[in-house]
Parts: C-alpha cells; structure tokens; sequence
C-alpha cells in the first residue's frame, strides 16, 4: 500500500490554502462596490450577493458572517494603500522630496479612491460600540503610524511618539479632504496635494 510522503500532504495543503484565499479575495473584491456605495449598516450579505453577481451560498461558504466579509474587504483594501506609501517613501530621499512624495501618494488616494476610503472610517467608527472591529484597526492603525514614523526619520525629524501625533494630524486632514471630496465640492489633485504638504512641512 503505498503513502503519500508529508511534504507532498503539506504541498497540497498549502495549494487548497492558497486557492481558498484567492477566492476569498476575489469575491472580497467583487463586493467592495457594494460596500462602498452602502457602507457598513445599510449592506446586508444579500444585498452584496446581488450587487456583485455572486450567491448568497457561495458568500456563506467563504465568509461566516457580514462582519467577516466587510474586515476582509477593508483589510485587503488598507492594505494595498499602505504599501503605496510605504512604495512611496522607499524612492525618495531628502526632505523635500519625502514630504513631496508622501503629499502626492495621499493626494492620488483621495481622488482615486475616496469612497473606499469613507468605508474604512465607517468601519472605524463602528469599532468604537463592536469589538469584532477593534483587531484589524488597531492592526491597520499601527502599519499607519510606522509609515508616519519612516517619514519622520527619513526628513531627520524623528522624535519619541511623533508617530502617534503626526498619524492623527495626518489623517484629520486626509479625512476632511476625502469627506469634502464625497459630500463637497471636489478638488483636484495638485489642490489636495499643495494642502497636504503644508500640513507635512510643518509636521516634519
């Protein structure tokens, strides 16, 4: 009778892992439409289901619950724009050029992705009365706070808990500018950006 050897068992293992994240990241990107133009208390799994096409079984296989869903779709969202400021940060050096580069990522954000980002706050202020929040934004906070402090180190302006501060007098302004961008009267690119790099002059 013949075995299969353990590392082929954990090959497969790891392959079925994979796909399974995959699909969960698909369909996570499939419902953040969905999401986004209903936020968090309006959307029910049905309502995803049927806004991205989707069963409302193939959701319940993947997903146990609404709750589940949303943090998977925001933390793989959060997660992309922390990795392009983090991208953004490693290719500039110098003052200037880090306040211009971190100004312009956080710009480009607000513009392109405005609506996403008001998930986000919403999922955020849900935090606040749901626990089942509270991990992935302290998690994602945290990854926002270190991009702060890399900032703050790279213009020479690093100082113990300066990470903290400069994230909540970062991301006011970034929430202010994206809520005027949904709600208001939007602006363009260079506008947002100019207003973002005061603010970073001044912090760093």
């Amino acid at each position: 009778m013949s075995t299969v050897a353990p590392d082929k068992l954990q090959a497969r293992a790891d392959r079925k892992t994979r796909k399974r994240q995959e699909k969960k990241d698909q369909i996570a990107r499939s419902a953040m439409q969905a999401l986004q133009e209903l936020g968090y208390a309006n959307t029910s799994l049905r309502d995803i289901a049927a806004r991205a096409d989707l069963s409302l079984g193939m959701l319940h296989y993947y997903f146990e619950d609404r709750t589940q869903l949303i943090l998977h779709c925001v933390s793989l969202y959060k997660a992309a724009f922390i990795s392009g400021l983090e991208e953004a940060l490693s290719e500039a050096s110098g003052r200037e050029p880090v306040i211009n580069a971190l100004a312009n990522a956080l710009a480009t954000s607000i513009v392109e992705d405005a609506s996403t980002h008001r998930l986000w706050y919403d999922i955020r202020g849900q935090a606040l009365f749901d626990p089942a929040f509270r991990p992935m934004v302290r998690e994602l906070e945290a990854a926002l706070i270190d991009v702060v402090e890399t900032a703050a180190e790279k213009t020479g302006s690093a100082q113990p808990g300066a990470g903290e501060f400069g994230y909540a007098l970062i991301d006011g302004v970034f929430r202010y500018q994206m809520q005027n961008q949904l709600t208001g009267t939007p602006r363009d690119h260079q506008s947002l950006a100019t207003e973002m790099r005061a603010l970073l002059e001044k912090l760093f």
